[in-house]
């Protein structure tokens, strides 16, 4: 399967169809009037419909065990058709658009087995998804597209160049994957001066975002949070929680790290882990989502 495990967590749902075509309106009346001898058609294939979603899993091996937490089924009769609209939600990292084409093609094939024995000549069309929402295309439109990002590495044994630096190359390659520019990317020192002044530079040269690696530890020369609190405007302390909550889930040392984000005027300021890892989960707990904050800041209404 396909690895989901970097992702977040979002309400999504999904929305599919399928259609049973008989071939006499007696049929129809049949079902309307609960007089097929199978029993109740549409009570039946939709009971078929909620046990079949939950199986998808186990029938197609691509697909991820998850959580359904809402499936409604909706019958439309137009003329000799009978839609089938099936609907799934999960709160999960994955979709569940495949589930609901699952469930409605279940539900139509039960009513398929029901009616055979009162009309022989029924057909199952169009099984298809309507539509899906709660991905990441849901969100693409929310983002600014000419946004630009200063990644700056803290670290005293990376400058005086006794170790490669990995962590501040992965921000860059989540950067790039969302469409930001990298207007720099530089190595200091651990020195409080020198990491306000990047801050205030960066701020006054008009880039969007300054993104710090390194330095947010407990050792004596972790002094990142400590340089840049100070000249914040704001904190956005729901972007920390969301980095040391994602964090956690994947490491039981992640609420030892001092994560910071706030605001230098219309400039994002984050300091992320000095690890390749924690500065990489760090950014896939954010990303893209973080975007958005640059419409919020210039006025933008919430949706």
């Amino acid at each position: 399967m396909v690895d989901i495990t970097h992702k977040y967590t979002t309400l999504r749902t999904a929305v599919a169809q399928a259609v049973v075509k008989v071939s006499k309106q007696e049929t129809i009346e049949a079902i309307n009037n609960d007089t097929v001898p199978k029993g109740n058609v549409f009570a039946m294939s939709k009971a078929a419909g909620l046990l079949g979603v939950k199986r998808t899993p186990d029938i197609l091996p691509d697909c991820h065990p998850l959580p359904i937490e809402f499936t409604g089924v909706e019958y439309e009769i137009n003329d000799l058709e009978i839609s089938v609209i099936f609907t799934v939600k999960t709160i999960y990292k994955t979709g569940v658009e495949v589930e609901a084409m699952h469930g409605a093609s279940i539900v139509a094939l039960n009513m398929y087995d029901m009616l055979k024995p009162i009309d022989k000549g029924i057909e199952i069309h169009a099984i298809k998804l309507l539509n899906k929402k709660g991905g990441k295309s849901d969100f693409n439109d929310k983002f600014r597209k000419d946004l630009s990002a200063a990644v700056v590495v803290c670290s005293d044994t990376i400058s005086a160049g006794h170790k490669e630096d990995k962590a501040g190359k992965a921000i860059i390659a989540k950067l790039e994957s969302c469409g930001v520019k990298i207007s720099e990317y530089v190595i200091i020192p651990d020195e409080k001066v020198v990491i306000q002044q990047k801050a205030k530079s960066y701020q006054e040269r008009g880039i969007d975002m300054v993104i710090y690696t390194g330095g947010t530890g407990l050792s004596g020369r972790d002094v990142t949070p400590e340089a840049l609190i100070p000249i914040l405007d704001r904190r956005i302390p729901g972007i920390e929680e969301a980095i040391r909550s994602y964090g956690q889930e994947r490491t039981p040392f992640s609420m030892l790290s001092r994560s910071v984000a706030g605001t230098i005027e219309d400039t994002l300021v984050l300091a992320l882990p000095g690890s390749t890892n924690g500065a990489k989960e760090s950014m896939d707990a954010i990303f893209p989502g973080v975007l958005h904050s640059f419409r919020i800041l210039k006025g933008a209404r919430h949706d």
